[in-house]
């Protein structure tokens, strides 16, 4: 049940759930050693920790999946102000720092006409029609970068929860927390 409470998104529930099923678990039982070692990689996935906690007593199932951790290191996060600084710069520059060319192709092409005839506008003294234009394309622009921030910030979390996936199963716990 608390499998599938954390992988209905209620993770504080489940972990809650199987705490109070492992104080009344007697310690010898395997299914002890399951509830905690669920417990503990839920509890990991919540806080996206990649450092597993000391344990008090050998846990065969934390064990296995320290082991695979250890020689699965998740992979770097992307760091979001090389997108944010690009994106603001040049638009489109940010999701192509990210290696989203399709995104960087259509921010590009929302953003670059509109700031030509911004400056078209500008150029032939249109007065309000010049700052209708200009507040669209600051409009558009702003919304480039906020696009860019997000995909390197959703990126750093789909690695994370791909990455914790896999530890999940290679602890040898039945189900799927996600």
């Amino acid at each position: 049940m608390a499998i599938n409470l954390a992988a209905q998104g209620d993770e504080q529930e489940a972990i809650t759930s199987l705490s109070a099923l492992i104080e009344v678990m007697p310690q010898s039982s395997n299914w002890h050693e399951r509830m905690f070692a669920a417990q503990q990689l839920i509890r990991m996935k919540t806080l996206q920790q990649t450092d597993f906690p000391a344990q008090r007593s050998p846990n065969p199932y934390i064990s296995l999946a320290a082991a695979y951790a250890s020689s699965h290191p998740l992979f770097r996060e992307i760091n979001t102000w090389p997108a944010a600084i690009l994106a603001t710069l040049l638009p489109g520059a940010g999701h192509a720092w990210l290696g989203r060319w399709y995104d960087a192709r259509t921010a590009a092409l929302m953003v670059w006409p509109l700031l030509l005839l911004t400056l078209w506008a500008f150029k032939r003294g249109m007065g309000p029609v010049t700052l209708f234009f200009a507040l669209v394309t600051l409009w558009l622009w702003s919304g480039t970068v906020f696009s860019a921030i997000s995909l390197a910030e959703r990126g750093n979390l789909e690695t994370y929860l791909i990455w914790w996936q896999h530890v999940w199963q290679s602890s040898g716990l039945p189900g799927r927390p996600w």
